[in-house]
Formats: structure tokens, C-alpha cells, sequence
């Protein structure tokens, strides 16, 4: 598929610029190598493609195809605009709040010992302080869409979560309940976050006296027990139109999107960022184009590991109990995925981009390069790293 909007740079001009003195300088493990050849290929001819032309005007179009791997930037719009409507099937229909569960800068350190274990318990904590609020607030099983960012907006590590909490749960007797009083929250957020904290902590404390590293790290688990944990939460939204379409803004990001960059030279990068300490404001920062590669990769999710996670009324579990109280499906039977995304995006993949008037047809089919040989700097060291980590 071709892009609709191509930025005029990109992350894959990252990587093929300063991705060599990268993996000398930090040697990355085999999957971070992985995703970073994916990125760098996609849409190229390395992974193939086809040859197309126009019924009408006669317009040659070569498009070829992308990797797919979720930390592309050019890999999401399609993919993000088809989850929100395979979410809104299982998403009740009721009120929803956004809270957002973060964690001291401190913790950093631990998290990159390993991250997939660490963000396991993240999700944990998240979820056990939230299930347990439902009960002791309002005596019901309640539930949760959570959704992992790891990154802040100059690409250092910032692991949080994003939840959407429904207004609702299951009661003792096993009846739909509505919650939330009246104001600004479902739950009282200094005390969600004080909870939130006392359980992180004390799996995180267990976790690491299991793998036997609890002393040469305590004094991070002591500065992390004295920090002011930050729980963030916004007004409720008023049905699940308005939760979908939210929800569409953080379950396929990036830790930066191509449009965000501003220039890369032979040293540097410039990317623009919000500064949320000064309301927000768009900024523009550089960085080391090695530098950048190494925030970008701390990005780089283990393998399979799943960031956007149902719990309570919203999993799978109570799928039969809440069938009653989501919307009707929109979805298109038969619908072909060229059509699905003209549906969803207003973008017709096969227009001819000269005349807009006629169809483009495949004339060609495109092989994929089996041996990429410009990505020997991959390559080389693919197997001489920890494929584990």
C-alpha cells in the first residue's frame, strides 16, 4: 500500500544514516535489530510490491509493501482506524473515564533490567488497584481498556498507562450497575494513587528479591517509596461514540511519528515536541542521531508482548453478560480491505493519484529481495546478539 501522506523525513533515513555507529556504540538485541530493518524497508522494494497503471490517462504507479511491525510510523493509520471499529463491538455503552497511571522517573533504571517483566507488573498494579476500587466504592466488578505508552515526547522512557474505565460493573448479584457520583471522577485520585502505589512497589520489591538483585537496587526502591506518585484523571466522556473515537488517538501510536521531524543532517536530528511544563507548547529540540536511535529503541516493545490489555466487564470473560449494552455492529459484510479503509478513511487506495478520476490495475507483480545487501550493518551483527533480552 502507498502512504497517503509521506513526511519529507523519516525514521527509516534515521536508521540507514546512523544506525551502523548505533549498533557498534549499544549493540541491541536481535529483535530491536529485527523491527529496526523493518522499519527501514518498508515500502521499499526490498519487500516487494506491484507495478500499476491507469485505465484512463495511462499514469504509472509503483507501490510497494510495508512491514507492518506496530513501531513503524507509516504502518498505522489503516491499522489503527480498523481496531477502533473492532474495539466498538466489545466497548459498553455507558459513560467512561480517562485515567492515566505514570511512575517515577527513579523506577527508570529497574524498568530497563527488564522491561517485559516490568511492564507485566505495571499492568497488574494498574488493574488490581482499579478492580479493587470498584469493590470497595461501589460493590462491583468493574473493568478497564488499558493501553501502555512507554515513551515522553523527547523520546526518554516514560512508562505509563492509559485506561478508560467504564461507568459501570457487575454487581454481587450478578446485575449490570451503573457508578460514579456526582463530580469529576469515579474514584478519589489521591487516594487511587497512594493505593497504586503500595502495590507496584511491593511486586516490584517481590520480583526483584526472586531474581536476587533486591540489594544492589534498594536504594532506587527507597527514593521510588518517597516520590508522589502522579494518577491523572479527566472528566468522564458522555457515551461509547466518543470513547472510540478517543481511543483512536492512542492505541496505534509511536514513540514519534514521522511528521515530527524536523531535519536530519550528518550528525544530528530536530524533531518537534509539546513541552507540557509550558502548556503544551510546540518545541524544537536536536539530538545526536545516534542518541536518537538509542531513545528510539528503548521504545522497541519485547516480542509479543501485549500493550493494549481488557480487564473486568470488558474482557472476554463477561462478553455474554454486557452483549446487551454495546451498540450494533457497522461493520461491512464481505467488505474487501481496499473498501474498509475508503469506508473508514475517505481514501481510495486504487484512484489514480493524476486524473482522480479512473482506477489504477495491477500490471505487474513486484518479488521480494530475499538478500537485502544495503542492510549489512543489521546483518553482520544479528547473530552475534542476545536474541533473549
Amino acid at each position: 500500500m502507498t502512504s497517503m501522506n509521506r513526511s519529507k523525513f523519516e525514521i527509516a533515513q534515521i536508521i540507514e544514516r546512523f544506525g551502523e555507529r548505533f549498533v557498534e556504540k549499544y549493540h541491541p538485541n536481535s529483535w530491536q535489530l529485527r523491527t529496526l530493518n523493518a522499519l527501514q524497508i518498508c515500502r521499499t522494494s526490498a519487500l516487494g510490491g506491484h507495478k500499476e497503471q491507469c485505465e484512463s490517462c495511462g499514469t504509472i504507479r509503483y507501490s510497494y509493501n510495508s512491514c507492518k511491525n506496530r513501531h513503524c510510523p507509516k504502518c498505522q493509520a489503516s491499522r489503527q482506524a480498523f481496531w477502533v471499529e473492532d474495539v466498538s463491538e466489545r466497548i459498553i455503552d455507558t459513560k467512561y473515564f480517562h485515567v492515566v497511571f505514570t511512575i517515577p522517573e527513579t523506577l527508570n533504571e529497574i524498568c530497563l533490567l527488564d522491561s517485559r517483566k516490568f511492564y507485566a507488573l505495571l499492568f497488574s498494579s494498574v488493574w488490581q488497584t482499579l478492580r479493587t476500587f470498584g469493590y470497595t466504592h461501589y460493590g462491583v466488578e468493574s473493568g478497564a481498556l488499558a493501553i501502555l505508552h512507554t515513551w515522553g515526547q523527547n523520546l526518554s522512557l516514560h512508562p505509563h498507562i492509559h485506561c478508560l474505565v467504564p461507568a459501570a460493573g457487575i454487581s454481587f448479584s450478578g446485575n449490570m450497575k451503573k457508578i460514579g457520583k456526582k463530580g469529576k471522577y469515579l474514584y478519589p485520585m489521591p487516594k487511587l494513587s497512594i493505593d497504586f502505589r503500595s502495590v507496584m512497589m511491593k511486586k516490584l520489591k517481590a520480583h526483584l528479591k526472586k531474581s536476587g538483585v533486591l540489594s544492589e537496587n534498594q536504594n532506587i526502591i527507597d527514593n521510588a517509596w518517597q516520590k508522589e506518585w502522579v494518577v491523572f484523571a479527566e472528566p468522564s466522556f458522555a457515551d461509547a461514540e466518543r470513547v472510540i473515537k478517543y481511543l483512536g488517538q492512542y492505541t496505534h501510536r509511536v514513540a514519534i511519528s514521522n511528521n515530527r521531524i524536523k531535519n536530519i543532517d550528518g550528525k544530528n536530528v530536530a524533531f518537534y515536541y509539546k513541552d507540557y511544563r509550558d502548556k503544551g507548547r510546540k518545541k524544537l529540540t536536536t539530538l545526536d542521531g545516534v542518541e536518537f536511535l538509542r531513545r528510539f529503541t528503548m521504545h522497541i516493545l519485547p516480542k509479543g508482548f501485549v500493550k493494549v490489555r481488557y480487564y473486568g466487564i470488558l474482557s472476554n470473560r463477561y462478553s455474554k453478560q454486557t452483549a446487551m449494552y454495546r451498540k450494533p455492529s457497522k461493520k461491512v459484510k464481505d467488505e474487501t480491505v481496499q473498501q474498509r479503509v475508503k469506508r473508514l478513511m475517505g481514501f481510495n487506495i486504487h484512484q489514480c493519484p493524476k486524473c482522480r478520476k479512473e482506477t489504477m490495475h495491477t500490471v505487474e507483480i513486484i518479488p521480494r529481495i530475499r538478500s537485502p545487501v544495503h542492510f549489512l550493518f543489521l546483518k553482520k551483527t544479528i547473530n552475534n546478539c542476545n536474541s533473549g533480552r
